[in-house]
Protein backbone atom coordinates (compact mmCIF):
# COMPACT_ATOMS: atom_id res chain seq x y z
CA UNK A 1 0.00 0.00 0.00
CA UNK A 2 1.41 3.43 -0.94
CA UNK A 3 2.42 6.20 1.83
CA UNK A 4 -0.49 8.41 1.29
CA UNK A 5 -3.35 5.31 0.78
CA UNK A 6 -1.59 4.10 4.08
CA UNK A 7 -2.18 7.46 5.56
CA UNK A 8 -6.05 8.17 4.50
CA UNK A 9 -7.02 4.36 6.08
CA UNK A 10 -5.33 5.84 9.41
CA UNK A 11 -7.20 8.60 9.14
CA UNK A 12 -10.88 6.90 8.64
CA UNK A 13 -9.88 4.36 11.48
CA UNK A 14 -9.09 7.56 13.85
CA UNK A 15 -12.09 9.69 12.78
CA UNK A 16 -14.79 8.67 14.95
CA UNK A 17 -12.21 9.87 17.91
CA UNK A 18 -11.04 13.00 17.80
CA UNK A 19 -12.39 16.22 18.81
CA UNK A 20 -14.86 18.32 16.83
CA UNK A 21 -17.85 16.52 15.23
CA UNK A 22 -16.51 13.40 16.20
CA UNK A 23 -17.40 14.22 19.89
CA UNK A 24 -20.73 13.52 18.90
CA UNK A 25 -20.50 10.93 16.69
CA UNK A 26 -18.47 8.90 19.45
CA UNK A 27 -22.00 8.20 20.84
CA UNK A 28 -23.36 7.78 17.70
CA UNK A 29 -24.20 3.88 17.11
CA UNK A 30 -22.03 3.25 13.95
CA UNK A 31 -25.04 2.05 11.69
CA UNK A 32 -26.91 5.32 11.37
CA UNK A 33 -23.76 7.14 9.67
CA UNK A 34 -23.53 6.36 6.53
CA UNK A 35 -23.42 4.29 4.49
CA UNK A 36 -25.99 2.57 6.20
CA UNK A 37 -28.28 5.54 8.13
CA UNK A 38 -30.41 3.22 9.70
CA UNK A 39 -33.20 5.87 11.31
CA UNK A 40 -33.37 7.54 8.37
CA UNK A 41 -33.37 5.02 5.79
CA UNK A 42 -36.97 3.94 4.59
CA UNK A 43 -36.82 0.05 5.29
CA UNK A 44 -38.09 -2.43 2.74
CA UNK A 45 -39.18 -5.70 4.82
CA UNK A 46 -42.45 -7.24 5.08
CA UNK A 47 -44.59 -4.85 7.42
CA UNK A 48 -43.87 -1.94 4.87
CA UNK A 49 -45.32 -3.94 2.11
CA UNK A 50 -48.05 -4.83 4.06
CA UNK A 51 -48.25 -1.23 6.01
CA UNK A 52 -48.54 0.53 2.44
CA UNK A 53 -52.25 -0.69 1.13
CA UNK A 54 -52.79 -0.28 4.83
CA UNK A 55 -52.18 3.47 4.71
CA UNK A 56 -53.75 3.80 1.67
CA UNK A 57 -56.57 2.12 2.63
CA UNK A 58 -56.83 -0.52 0.08
CA UNK A 59 -56.37 -2.99 2.77
CA UNK A 60 -56.60 -3.46 6.33
CA UNK A 61 -56.56 -5.84 9.39
CA UNK A 62 -59.35 -7.66 11.10
CA UNK A 63 -59.28 -7.13 15.13
CA UNK A 64 -61.03 -9.63 17.29
CA UNK A 65 -61.53 -9.45 21.03
CA UNK A 66 -59.77 -12.81 21.69
CA UNK A 67 -56.65 -11.76 20.04
CA UNK A 68 -57.03 -8.06 18.43
CA UNK A 69 -54.77 -7.85 15.39
CA UNK A 70 -52.59 -11.33 16.22
CA UNK A 71 -54.40 -13.81 13.77
CA UNK A 72 -55.06 -11.13 10.85
CA UNK A 73 -51.43 -10.01 11.08
CA UNK A 74 -49.96 -13.16 11.27
CA UNK A 75 -52.22 -14.76 8.04
CA UNK A 76 -51.01 -11.59 6.31
CA UNK A 77 -47.32 -12.23 7.20
CA UNK A 78 -47.80 -15.92 6.21
CA UNK A 79 -46.60 -17.28 9.40
CA UNK A 80 -48.12 -20.46 10.80
CA UNK A 81 -49.86 -20.31 14.82
CA UNK A 82 -47.85 -23.80 14.85
CA UNK A 83 -44.39 -21.58 15.16
CA UNK A 84 -45.72 -19.89 18.99
CA UNK A 85 -42.82 -20.13 21.36
CA UNK A 86 -43.51 -18.56 25.11
CA UNK A 87 -40.91 -16.71 27.16
CA UNK A 88 -41.55 -16.03 30.70
CA UNK A 89 -38.59 -14.22 31.47
CA UNK A 90 -39.18 -10.08 31.87
CA UNK A 91 -36.73 -9.45 29.37
CA UNK A 92 -38.47 -6.75 27.18
CA UNK A 93 -39.76 -3.72 26.83
CA UNK A 94 -42.64 -5.03 27.98
CA UNK A 95 -41.44 -6.77 30.92
CA UNK A 96 -44.21 -5.39 33.18
CA UNK A 97 -46.58 -7.39 31.06
CA UNK A 98 -45.17 -10.57 31.45
CA UNK A 99 -44.61 -13.75 34.38
CA UNK A 100 -44.95 -17.18 34.69
CA UNK A 101 -48.39 -16.98 34.22
CA UNK A 102 -48.23 -14.62 31.66
CA UNK A 103 -45.74 -15.45 29.02
CA UNK A 104 -45.26 -13.50 26.03
CA UNK A 105 -46.21 -15.46 22.35
CA UNK A 106 -43.51 -15.24 19.54
CA UNK A 107 -44.64 -16.36 16.12
CA UNK A 108 -42.06 -16.79 13.01
CA UNK A 109 -41.25 -17.52 9.33
CA UNK A 110 -38.16 -16.65 7.65
CA UNK A 111 -37.87 -13.37 7.52
CA UNK A 112 -40.68 -11.64 10.39
CA UNK A 113 -41.33 -12.08 14.20
CA UNK A 114 -44.20 -10.86 16.06
CA UNK A 115 -44.81 -10.80 19.86
CA UNK A 116 -47.72 -11.02 22.02
CA UNK A 117 -48.80 -10.25 25.51
CA UNK A 118 -52.51 -11.32 26.19
CA UNK A 119 -54.16 -8.17 27.48
CA UNK A 120 -51.36 -6.10 26.46
CA UNK A 121 -51.49 -3.26 24.66
CA UNK A 122 -49.53 -3.47 21.98
CA UNK A 123 -47.86 -6.20 19.49
CA UNK A 124 -44.55 -5.81 18.70
CA UNK A 125 -42.54 -6.68 15.23
CA UNK A 126 -39.03 -7.44 13.92
CA UNK A 127 -38.81 -8.16 10.44
CA UNK A 128 -35.53 -8.28 8.25
CA UNK A 129 -33.98 -5.41 5.65
CA UNK A 130 -32.10 -6.48 2.95
CA UNK A 131 -29.57 -3.40 4.15
CA UNK A 132 -30.59 -2.02 7.52
CA UNK A 133 -30.60 -5.91 9.24
CA UNK A 134 -33.45 -6.13 11.81
CA UNK A 135 -36.59 -3.52 11.64
CA UNK A 136 -38.95 -3.36 14.54
CA UNK A 137 -42.34 -2.20 15.24
CA UNK A 138 -45.15 -1.76 17.41
CA UNK A 139 -48.72 -1.84 16.88
CA UNK A 140 -51.68 -1.09 19.08
CA UNK A 141 -53.94 -3.39 19.96
CA UNK A 142 -57.26 -1.13 20.19
CA UNK A 143 -59.60 -1.41 17.13
CA UNK A 144 -58.06 1.95 15.52
CA UNK A 145 -60.97 4.44 14.06
CA UNK A 146 -59.61 4.17 10.32
CA UNK A 147 -56.48 1.86 10.38
CA UNK A 148 -54.29 -0.50 12.13
CA UNK A 149 -50.82 1.97 12.71
CA UNK A 150 -47.20 0.40 12.09
CA UNK A 151 -44.61 2.83 14.21
CA UNK A 152 -41.55 2.18 13.62
CA UNK A 153 -39.13 2.27 17.00
CA UNK A 154 -35.30 3.02 15.70
CA UNK A 155 -35.04 3.83 19.73
CA UNK A 156 -35.96 1.65 22.45
CA UNK A 157 -35.80 -1.46 21.18
CA UNK A 158 -32.12 -0.86 19.65
CA UNK A 159 -31.01 -0.44 23.54
CA UNK A 160 -30.70 -4.28 23.53
CA UNK A 161 -30.93 -5.08 20.03
CA UNK A 162 -28.09 -2.88 18.63
CA UNK A 163 -25.30 -2.84 21.24
CA UNK A 164 -22.71 -5.18 22.12
CA UNK A 165 -25.06 -8.25 22.48
CA UNK A 166 -25.69 -7.96 18.47
CA UNK A 167 -21.96 -6.86 18.04
CA UNK A 168 -23.52 -3.56 16.83
CA UNK A 169 -25.63 -4.63 14.23
CA UNK A 170 -29.38 -3.86 14.63
CA UNK A 171 -29.71 -7.38 15.14
CA UNK A 172 -32.46 -10.05 17.05
CA UNK A 173 -31.28 -12.02 21.07
CA UNK A 174 -32.63 -15.40 22.16
CA UNK A 175 -31.45 -15.33 25.95
CA UNK A 176 -31.68 -18.33 28.43
CA UNK A 177 -31.81 -16.65 32.26
CA UNK A 178 -32.62 -17.89 35.63
CA UNK A 179 -36.52 -16.61 36.10
CA UNK A 180 -37.05 -16.21 40.11
CA UNK A 181 -40.77 -16.84 40.77
CA UNK A 182 -41.88 -13.78 39.09
CA UNK A 183 -40.18 -13.70 35.69
CA UNK A 184 -37.68 -11.26 36.90
CA UNK A 185 -33.95 -13.00 35.85
CA UNK A 186 -31.42 -12.97 38.17
CA UNK A 187 -28.99 -11.56 36.81
CA UNK A 188 -26.00 -12.30 39.18
CA UNK A 189 -25.75 -15.68 38.35
CA UNK A 190 -25.13 -14.75 34.60
CA UNK A 191 -27.06 -15.71 31.39
CA UNK A 192 -26.69 -17.39 27.73
CA UNK A 193 -27.12 -15.67 24.50
CA UNK A 194 -28.33 -18.77 22.40
CA UNK A 195 -27.85 -20.13 19.09
CA UNK A 196 -27.86 -23.47 17.27
CA UNK A 197 -24.08 -23.65 18.79
CA UNK A 198 -25.07 -23.51 22.65
CA UNK A 199 -25.57 -26.88 24.42
CA UNK A 200 -29.46 -27.77 25.52
CA UNK A 201 -28.26 -27.73 29.13
CA UNK A 202 -27.93 -23.68 28.91
CA UNK A 203 -31.00 -23.19 26.64
CA UNK A 204 -34.28 -21.93 27.26
CA UNK A 205 -33.95 -20.85 30.88
CA UNK A 206 -37.37 -18.39 31.19
CA UNK A 207 -39.04 -20.15 27.96
CA UNK A 208 -41.94 -23.23 28.48
CA UNK A 209 -41.11 -26.36 26.32
CA UNK A 210 -43.19 -28.80 25.31
CA UNK A 211 -41.89 -31.54 23.55
CA UNK A 212 -39.24 -33.92 24.50
CA UNK A 213 -35.36 -34.04 24.45
CA UNK A 214 -34.86 -37.32 25.45
CA UNK A 215 -33.31 -39.19 28.26
CA UNK A 216 -30.14 -37.72 29.33
CA UNK A 217 -30.30 -34.50 27.58
CA UNK A 218 -32.18 -31.75 30.15
CA UNK A 219 -32.51 -28.18 29.63
CA UNK A 220 -33.15 -25.06 31.92
CA UNK A 221 -37.12 -24.47 30.54
CA UNK A 222 -39.85 -25.01 32.62
CA UNK A 223 -38.23 -23.71 35.85
CA UNK A 224 -38.60 -21.55 38.23
CA UNK A 225 -35.47 -20.16 40.69
CA UNK A 226 -34.19 -18.82 43.98
CA UNK A 227 -31.16 -16.84 44.40
CA UNK A 228 -28.29 -18.28 46.91
CA UNK A 229 -25.95 -15.78 48.00
CA UNK A 230 -22.66 -16.43 46.95
CA UNK A 231 -24.18 -19.03 44.89
CA UNK A 232 -25.77 -20.16 41.97
CA UNK A 233 -29.21 -20.29 41.67
CA UNK A 234 -31.04 -23.35 42.90
CA UNK A 235 -34.22 -24.53 41.17
CA UNK A 236 -37.77 -24.41 42.98
CA UNK A 237 -39.89 -26.57 40.97
CA UNK A 238 -40.71 -26.72 37.54
CA UNK A 239 -43.29 -24.37 36.33
CA UNK A 240 -45.29 -27.42 35.02
CA UNK A 241 -42.60 -29.76 33.79
CA UNK A 242 -39.15 -32.28 34.22
CA UNK A 243 -35.98 -30.64 32.99
CA UNK A 244 -36.21 -32.69 29.81
CA UNK A 245 -39.77 -32.24 28.21
CA UNK A 246 -43.50 -31.57 28.88
CA UNK A 247 -46.47 -32.43 26.78
CA UNK A 248 -48.27 -29.18 27.76
CA UNK A 249 -47.98 -25.79 28.91
CA UNK A 250 -48.60 -25.92 32.94
CA UNK A 251 -51.93 -25.46 34.54
CA UNK A 252 -51.17 -21.63 35.96
CA UNK A 253 -51.11 -20.67 32.12
CA UNK A 254 -54.54 -20.14 30.30
CA UNK A 255 -53.87 -21.45 27.49
CA UNK A 256 -56.69 -20.17 25.51
CA UNK A 257 -55.23 -16.96 25.63
CA UNK A 258 -53.14 -18.03 22.87
CA UNK A 259 -53.26 -19.57 19.52
CA UNK A 260 -52.12 -22.82 20.44
CA UNK A 261 -51.21 -24.63 23.64
CA UNK A 262 -47.19 -24.98 22.64
CA UNK A 263 -44.38 -23.65 23.06
CA UNK A 264 -42.68 -26.26 20.56
CA UNK A 265 -39.22 -27.34 20.96
CA UNK A 266 -38.33 -27.76 17.51
CA UNK A 267 -39.65 -24.26 17.32
CA UNK A 268 -37.47 -23.13 19.32
CA UNK A 269 -34.40 -24.92 18.13
CA UNK A 270 -35.28 -23.25 14.49
CA UNK A 271 -36.06 -19.60 16.09
CA UNK A 272 -32.29 -20.04 18.06
CA UNK A 273 -30.74 -20.67 14.39
CA UNK A 274 -32.44 -18.38 12.64
CA UNK A 275 -32.13 -15.47 14.71
CA UNK A 276 -27.95 -15.58 14.55
CA UNK A 277 -28.41 -16.15 10.52
CA UNK A 278 -30.13 -13.59 10.44
CA UNK A 279 -27.46 -11.07 12.73
CA UNK A 280 -24.78 -12.83 10.73
CA UNK A 281 -26.58 -11.38 7.26
CA UNK A 282 -26.53 -8.03 8.67
CA UNK A 283 -22.99 -8.07 10.03
CA UNK A 284 -21.54 -9.31 6.24
CA UNK A 285 -24.27 -6.36 4.68
CA UNK A 286 -23.16 -3.42 6.59
CA UNK A 287 -19.44 -4.98 6.72
CA UNK A 288 -18.93 -4.74 3.20
CA UNK A 289 -20.80 -1.44 2.17
CA UNK A 290 -18.81 0.21 4.73
CA UNK A 291 -15.18 -1.66 3.46
CA UNK A 292 -16.64 -0.47 0.06
CA UNK A 293 -17.93 2.93 1.48
CA UNK A 294 -14.34 3.63 2.68
CA UNK A 295 -12.38 2.55 -0.31
CA UNK A 296 -14.47 4.70 -2.24
CA UNK A 297 -13.38 7.52 -0.36
CA UNK A 298 -9.54 6.80 -0.45
CA UNK A 299 -9.96 6.36 -4.62
CA UNK A 300 -11.54 9.79 -4.74
CA UNK A 301 -8.81 11.36 -2.71
CA UNK A 302 -6.21 9.88 -4.33
CA UNK A 303 -7.61 11.24 -7.76
CA UNK A 304 -7.96 7.55 -8.62
CA UNK A 305 -11.07 6.03 -11.17
CA UNK A 306 -12.78 2.95 -9.51
CA UNK A 307 -12.58 0.02 -11.56
CA UNK A 308 -15.33 -2.30 -12.03
CA UNK A 309 -14.58 -5.92 -10.22
CA UNK A 310 -10.98 -4.47 -9.37
CA UNK A 311 -10.90 -3.56 -5.20
CA UNK A 312 -8.18 -3.29 -3.11
CA UNK A 313 -6.76 -6.12 -0.62
CA UNK A 314 -7.33 -4.56 2.18
CA UNK A 315 -11.39 -3.79 0.84
CA UNK A 316 -10.82 -7.93 0.16
CA UNK A 317 -9.64 -8.93 3.80
CA UNK A 318 -12.39 -6.83 5.36
CA UNK A 319 -15.15 -8.79 3.01
CA UNK A 320 -13.52 -11.74 4.28
CA UNK A 321 -13.52 -10.99 7.55
CA UNK A 322 -17.37 -10.13 7.98
CA UNK A 323 -18.65 -12.68 5.39
CA UNK A 324 -16.44 -16.24 6.69
CA UNK A 325 -18.48 -16.04 10.12
CA UNK A 326 -21.81 -16.10 7.82
CA UNK A 327 -20.54 -18.84 5.66
CA UNK A 328 -19.67 -20.97 8.66
CA UNK A 329 -22.69 -20.20 10.04
CA UNK A 330 -24.67 -21.44 7.44
CA UNK A 331 -23.21 -25.03 7.26
CA UNK A 332 -23.31 -25.13 10.95
CA UNK A 333 -20.00 -25.04 11.91
CA UNK A 334 -19.90 -25.07 15.79
CA UNK A 335 -23.21 -26.73 16.06
CA UNK A 336 -24.00 -28.53 19.60
CA UNK A 337 -24.73 -32.15 18.64
CA UNK A 338 -27.51 -33.65 19.73
CA UNK A 339 -27.48 -37.01 22.38
CA UNK A 340 -31.17 -38.21 22.05
CA UNK A 341 -33.96 -37.43 19.56
CA UNK A 342 -36.17 -34.55 20.22
CA UNK A 343 -39.58 -34.63 19.34
CA UNK A 344 -41.92 -31.85 19.26
CA UNK A 345 -45.65 -31.74 20.07
CA UNK A 346 -47.45 -29.75 17.38
CA UNK A 347 -47.62 -29.37 13.90
CA UNK A 348 -44.74 -27.30 13.58
CA UNK A 349 -42.06 -29.50 12.23
CA UNK A 350 -44.54 -30.71 9.18
CA UNK A 351 -45.32 -27.51 8.74
CA UNK A 352 -41.83 -26.17 8.28
CA UNK A 353 -40.39 -28.60 6.72
CA UNK A 354 -43.26 -28.52 3.65
CA UNK A 355 -42.27 -25.30 2.55
CA UNK A 356 -39.42 -27.02 0.56
CA UNK A 357 -38.06 -26.42 -1.75
CA UNK A 358 -37.31 -29.99 -2.99
CA UNK A 359 -35.10 -31.22 -5.42
CA UNK A 360 -35.95 -33.87 -8.05
CA UNK A 361 -34.92 -36.75 -4.88
CA UNK A 362 -37.70 -35.07 -2.99
CA UNK A 363 -34.38 -33.68 -0.19
CA UNK A 364 -34.68 -30.13 0.71
CA UNK A 365 -32.57 -28.15 3.25
CA UNK A 366 -35.79 -28.25 5.39
CA UNK A 367 -35.31 -31.71 6.17
CA UNK A 368 -35.12 -32.50 10.10
CA UNK A 369 -33.18 -34.98 11.58
CA UNK A 370 -33.84 -34.57 15.36
CA UNK A 371 -31.04 -37.09 16.45
CA UNK A 372 -28.06 -36.19 16.24
CA UNK A 373 -28.37 -32.50 14.93
CA UNK A 374 -31.11 -30.49 13.81
CA UNK A 375 -31.33 -30.92 9.80
CA UNK A 376 -30.81 -33.45 8.11
CA UNK A 377 -28.33 -31.36 5.36
CA UNK A 378 -27.21 -29.25 7.26
CA UNK A 379 -26.87 -26.11 4.91
CA UNK A 380 -28.86 -23.30 6.44
CA UNK A 381 -32.45 -23.16 4.56
CA UNK A 382 -31.58 -19.16 5.12
CA UNK A 383 -30.02 -19.10 1.87
CA UNK A 384 -33.20 -18.70 -0.20
CA UNK A 385 -33.97 -15.61 1.76
CA UNK A 386 -34.55 -12.14 0.87
CA UNK A 387 -31.80 -11.47 3.26
CA UNK A 388 -29.28 -13.33 1.90
CA UNK A 389 -30.09 -12.03 -1.77
CA UNK A 390 -29.64 -8.59 -0.45
CA UNK A 391 -26.23 -9.41 0.49
CA UNK A 392 -23.72 -6.37 -2.08
CA UNK A 393 -22.75 -8.61 -5.00
CA UNK A 394 -18.85 -8.73 -3.74
CA UNK A 395 -20.56 -10.15 -0.47
CA UNK A 396 -22.75 -12.33 -2.22
CA UNK A 397 -19.65 -13.68 -4.63
CA UNK A 398 -17.13 -14.42 -1.39
CA UNK A 399 -20.22 -16.64 0.29
CA UNK A 400 -21.02 -18.18 -2.90
CA UNK A 401 -17.49 -19.30 -3.90
CA UNK A 402 -16.77 -20.00 -0.13
CA UNK A 403 -19.67 -22.46 -0.61
CA UNK A 404 -18.34 -24.22 -3.50
CA UNK A 405 -14.79 -24.16 -1.94
CA UNK A 406 -16.36 -26.34 1.34
CA UNK A 407 -18.78 -28.28 -0.64
CA UNK A 408 -16.67 -29.25 -3.14
CA UNK A 409 -13.78 -30.90 -0.94
CA UNK A 410 -10.93 -28.19 -1.81
CA UNK A 411 -11.69 -26.83 1.53
CA UNK A 412 -10.91 -28.83 4.67
CA UNK A 413 -10.23 -26.63 7.46
CA UNK A 414 -11.12 -27.28 10.91
CA UNK A 415 -14.77 -25.33 11.04
CA UNK A 416 -15.98 -27.67 8.04
CA UNK A 417 -14.92 -31.21 9.55
CA UNK A 418 -17.78 -31.73 10.92
CA UNK A 419 -19.56 -32.28 7.02
CA UNK A 420 -19.06 -35.73 5.93
CA UNK A 421 -18.45 -36.60 2.20
CA UNK A 422 -22.01 -37.27 2.06
CA UNK A 423 -23.07 -34.45 3.26
CA UNK A 424 -21.10 -31.85 1.02
CA UNK A 425 -22.08 -33.81 -1.92
CA UNK A 426 -25.79 -33.90 -0.80
CA UNK A 427 -26.14 -30.02 -0.13
CA UNK A 428 -24.20 -29.63 -3.20
CA UNK A 429 -26.97 -31.50 -5.71
CA UNK A 430 -30.02 -30.00 -3.40
CA UNK A 431 -28.15 -26.52 -3.98
CA UNK A 432 -27.98 -26.94 -7.74
CA UNK A 433 -31.12 -27.96 -8.52
CA UNK A 434 -33.18 -25.44 -5.80
CA UNK A 435 -30.98 -22.12 -6.29
CA UNK A 436 -30.55 -21.07 -9.98
CA UNK A 437 -28.25 -17.77 -9.26
CA UNK A 438 -25.87 -20.27 -7.02
CA UNK A 439 -25.76 -22.73 -9.72
CA UNK A 440 -24.91 -20.73 -12.41
CA UNK A 441 -21.86 -18.49 -10.02
CA UNK A 442 -21.11 -22.30 -9.51
CA UNK A 443 -20.61 -23.46 -13.00
CA UNK A 444 -18.74 -20.56 -14.00
CA UNK A 445 -16.23 -21.22 -11.16
CA UNK A 446 -15.64 -24.84 -12.65
CA UNK A 447 -15.40 -23.65 -16.10
CA UNK A 448 -12.75 -20.86 -15.01
CA UNK A 449 -14.72 -17.68 -15.71
CA UNK A 450 -15.44 -16.72 -12.19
Amino acid sequence: MCIARRAIVAGLAVGVVVAGETVVRAATPIYEDPPIRYSATAPRDAISKLNGPIEKGTATLAHDEAHGYLAALLRELKIEPSSQVLVFSKTSFQRDEISPTRPRALYFNDDTYVGYIPGADMIEIASTDPTLGTTFYTVQQHPAAARPQFVRETDRCLQCHGESMTQNVPGLLVRSVFPDTGGQPILSAGTFLTTHESPLAERWGGWYVTGTTGDGQPHMGNRLWKEKEGAMPEPVGGAGAAPGGSTGLPGAVDASAYLTPHSDVVALMVLEHQVEAHNRIARAVHGTLRALRDEQVINDALGEPAKAGVHSASTLDRVSSCCEPLVQYLLFAGEAPLKARVQGGSTFATEFAARGPRDPHGRSLRDFDLTSRLFRYPCSYLIYSDALAGLPELAKDYVYRRLWEVLSGKENGKAYAHLSANDRRAIMEILRQTKTDLATVWQDMEKGRH
